[in-house]
């Protein structure tokens, strides 16, 4: 389901101001794990124009540098259409792989892919500091808000992928023109909470299509065009 964001509001910028200070101090424990996996801290700026796998890839090899990982070689979790199409399961290596704060995100290609088995949520899709996403809120019942206190959401994240993580066939654009678009087209996307205005748990990698390719279509649709980074080493 597709949210509209608004600006932060009080409530959400306490929530996730204690999220930020809880996950800070669990970093500082945890990780004797190297991170191989984050979501980007934020969009390109230019919509699902990426510059291609390669420009996607060249990103996230320069945000984990800046955090400390650029001994790791990183690659963008992105699918392509048409001839010589690629796969996004192709691209990340075999696993296993941990988040900033050292917390295994999935020990395999299977289960990275298993809604059930791997361990994406709100608590470990975290950026290449550590830091959370802005997600989709709860009330105390556990129940999602409604769409008018939803403020500032960026769950969703390019994809371009089917569940299974391989590549949509020829013909309808879900890949914003193989990432090179700021305009005409769409991108699938996932929730990295895992959240939605419904009932269930929300798949990762292929939640729905966006309203388009611009910035500004990725942030009607609740995104601003994050995308998920893995060391394929």
């Amino acid at each position: 389901m597709k949210i509209k964001p608004i600006a932060l509001g009080l409530a959400a910028s306490i929530a996730l101001t204690a999220s930020v200070s809880s996950l800070a101090q669990v970093r500082g424990a945890a990780a004797d794990q190297n991170m191989s996996f984050f979501v980007t801290s934020a969009g390109s700026g230019m919509g699902g124009n990426l510059g291609g796998l390669a420009g996607a890839d060249a990103r996230c090899q320069a945000l984990a540098s800046v955090a400390g990982y650029g001994n790791l070689t990183w690659r963008a979790y992105l699918s392509t259409q048409g001839p010589n199409a690629v796969n996004a399961r192709d691209r990340i290596g075999t696993g296993p792989w941990y988040n900033a704060n050292g917390t295994m995100i999935a020990r395999n290609l299977n289960e990275l892919h298993n809604e059930e088995a791997n361990n994406i949520s709100v608590a470990t899709a975290l950026d290449e500091h550590g830091a959370p996403v802005p997600y989709v809120g709860l009330d105390s019942d556990g129940n999602p808000l409604p769409i008018e206190l939803q403020y500032g959401v960026e769950h969703d994240v390019l994809t371009g992928t089917q569940a299974d993580g391989t590549a949509f066939p020829a013909g309808e654009d879900r890949t914003c023109g193989n990432w090179t678009s700021s305009d005409e087209g769409s991108a699938m996307l996932g929730h990295e909470d895992r959240r939605t205005l419904g009932p269930g748990l929300s798949p990762w990698s292929a939640a729905h299509p966006s309203q388009g390719c611009s910035q500004q279509a990725l942030i009607n649709t609740g995104g601003a065009g994050r995308y998920y980074c893995f060391a394929t080493d």
